[in-house]
């Protein structure tokens, strides 16, 4: 992720990495050119300062920058075209503590060697003498250029560890999961960053991640309940009911002997059964469809009734 951020580590923008900026390309910029432009394109015209590293550092990018009036500064790579030829790795040739300068325009390209070669590039500060620049004890003392860079690309590292202090993403998810967390924690960094402005108390990011959930948690038990149901309740419900486990917990249990069918019964069918409900205590078919319909579609009643007027209308046809 490419991300824009600001001395207190504030993320004004941000891009996913996806490849090469084929788009970009054709207009002969190069993906990193391309990155940098779609960024800072929210802040162009005000003056800013920006700081890089040598990823993002060239000459083409600080030039096409200045002229939005955006200056920079960072590390940049010897072999990036548009560099002095006479700093390209194989020519510089520099002892401990030397630098070499040169300039063009308002653009300055400093290498200088403290541990190993090093080398930035900066239009906003002055550029500084050549010469050897090592204290009375032989330690190599750092340019200015060296510390003002350190400073201000340290937000970024604070802005990674606020992120991913308490991070909740696991290595085991899948890539997309990881995005979705990380952009929740830049979220959440943002916010305690806006916060900590406003001035006031101060609240450790600790606290403020556990105020934040006690918070998200006491919100969504405020939620809309489901509205109970208004009117005389349908047969249908209500029979479906009867079969509600949690309290009545009708269950399918055997006989001690064989009973008569009470679906099959009402029915005008004789079959015989070692199955009942055992909270009914009515002997019922459970390879059939009758201690499903008993429950679900007619009451006792009405297969008493049912019965009966068959019955009737047998003894009548008689």
């Amino acid at each position: 992720m490419f991300k824009l951020c600001d001395c207190t580590g504030y993320t004004y923008d941000m891009n996913v990495y996806l490849g090469k900026d084929r788009q970009r390309a054709v207009q002969h910029l190069t993906a990193t050119h391309a990155t940098v432009t779609n960024l800072t394109r929210g802040v162009e015209g005000f003056g800013h300062k920006l700081y890089m590293d040598k990823f993002f550092s060239s000459p083409d990018v600080y030039d096409d920058l200045a002229q939005k009036k955006i200056f920079c500064c960072g590390t940049v790579r010897l072999h990036r075209k548009g560099m002095p030829k006479d700093l390209k790795p194989k020519t510089l040739r520099l002892k401990h503590g030397n630098i070499r300068v040169r300039t063009r325009g308002d653009l300055t390209a400093v290498a200088w060697k403290n541990k190993r070669d090093m080398c930035l590039m900066t239009n906003i500060h002055d550029p500084p003498r050549e010469g050897n620049y090592r204290d009375e004890h032989g330690n190599v003392i750092k340019l200015a250029i060296v510390v003002d860079y350190n400073r201000h690309m340290g937000h970024v590292d604070n802005l990674d560890r606020l992120a991913n202090s308490y991070a909740a993403s696991r290595r085991t998810w899948k890539w997309t999961k990881k995005l979705f967390f990380h952009l929740l924690d830049l979220a959440i960094v943002n916010s305690y960053i806006l916060l900590s402005s406003c001035g006031g108390k101060k609240i450790s990011h600790r606290d403020f991640r556990l105020t934040f959930i006690r918070e998200m948690l006491a919100w969504s038990g405020h939620g809309p309940r489901p509205s109970m149901p208004v009117g005389r309740p349908a047969p249908a419900s209500t029979n479906i009911g009867r079969l509600d486990t949690r309290y009545n917990k009708h269950w399918p249990g055997r006989n001690s002997k064989q009973r008569r069918c009470r679906v099959c019964s009402a029915s005008g069918v004789t079959r015989t059964v070692l199955f009942k409900c055992v909270k009914c205590d009515v002997a019922l078919c459970v390879d059939r469809s009758c201690f499903e319909d008993y429950h679900t579609k007619m009451t006792y009643k009405t297969y008493f009734l049912s019965f009966s007027m068959q019955i009737v209308g047998a003894s009548t046809t008689m």
